[in-house]
Formats: structure tokens, sequence, C-alpha cells
């Protein structure tokens, strides 16, 4: 009986998902991270002045204290 045996060399392959999978995930952190600064400052601009006051923050500190 005759055997046939081959030898295939190892090719080096291109990780396309992992090289999609990080561009995508930074997309979805920053899009994550703009999406709660939006969240806080409306939270905060909703509040009186009084009760932003109480947290000691003044209104004009708003955009700062939400970055």
């Amino acid at each position: 009986m005759a055997s046939y045996d081959q030898m295939r060399p190892v090719v080096a392959t291109h990780n396309i998902g992992a090289r999609l999978t990080t561009p995508i995930a930074v997309l979805f952190s920053n899009l994550k991270n703009w999406n709660d600064t939006r969240a806080t400052r409306k939270a905060l601009a909703q509040l009186s002045d009084h009760e932003l006051e109480d947290i000691g923050i003044l209104r004009g500190d708003i955009d700062d204290f939400s970055r």
C-alpha cells in the first residue's frame, strides 16, 4: 500500500477579525463616553441653582464637570 505524505507550509494568516474588532470597539467606547457626558450635562442642566449649589457646582461649571 502506498501512502502520500504532503507537508503544507504554515501560511501566516492575517487576523482580519481582530483588526476590525479593535476600531469598532474604540468607536463604541467613544460613543458610550460621548453619550454619558451628554446625559450628565443634561441632568445637571435640569437642576435648579440651589440644587447645584448643594452639590458644589455652579451653572457655569456644568460643561467642565461633565467632562
